[in-house]
C-alpha cells in the first residue's frame, strides 16, 4: 500500500470509465481495504478505485468525523433523484482546490456489497454529495466539469 499514490488531474487516465466488478474475491477486499486506508491517510472522505489507477467500479466512503462509518459500493448507480443542494467541493485528486457545485440533495442508490450481493438505499445530504462525487469518478468525470 506504501507505494500507491493519487493519481492528479491533469492525468488522463482519471477520465477513463471504470469497469464492472464481476469477481467478489479476496483481490476486492483487498483493493477495497487499501482504499480506505488511503483514503484515510490523504482526510479524505471519498475515494475511487480509478483514483489510484485501478479501473473498477469501486467506490469507498466514510463522511463521519470519527472515520468510522464506513461504506464500500461496487458497481454504484444511482436510480432516483430528487431535489438540489449546493456545496463547496474539493477532491484528493486536484489537491487544493475547492468550488461551489450544485447536485442532487436525495438520491436512490443501487450497488454490491463487497460479498456481492445487492443493495438499495436513499440517502441525502453530505453523504448524497459524496456518493455522486464518486459515482462521477467511475465514469471519467470530475467535479471541475461541473464549473
Amino acid at each position: 500500500m506504501s507505494n500507491i499514490k493519487i493519481l492528479t488531474y491533469p492525468n488522463k487516465k482519471l477520465r477513463k470509465k471504470s469497469k464492472k466488478i464481476t469477481k467478489f474475491n479476496k483481490k476486492l477486499k483487498k483493493i477495497t481495504s487499501n482504499m480506505l486506508k488511503i483514503m484515510y491517510k490523504y482526510n479524505g472522505i471519498g475515494l475511487s478505485a480509478i483514483q489510484i489507477n485501478i479501473n473498477k467500479s469501486i467506490i469507498v466512503i466514510d463522511t463521519e468525523k470519527k472515520k468510522n462509518s464506513k461504506l464500500i459500493l461496487i458497481n454504484p448507480k444511482i436510480l432516483k433523484y430528487k431535489g438540489y443542494i449546493e456545496s463547496q467541493e474539493g477532491c484528493l485528486s486536484i489537491p487544493n482546490f475547492f468550488y461551489k457545485i450544485k447536485r442532487f440533495n436525495h438520491i436512490y442508490i443501487q450497488a454490491n456489497n463487497i460479498q456481492g450481493q445487492p443493495i438499495k438505499f436513499k440517502t441525502k445530504g453530505l453523504l448524497s454529495i459524496c456518493i455522486q462525487h464518486e459515482i462521477d469518478h467511475t465514469k471519467g468525470k470530475l467535479f471541475i466539469d461541473y464549473i
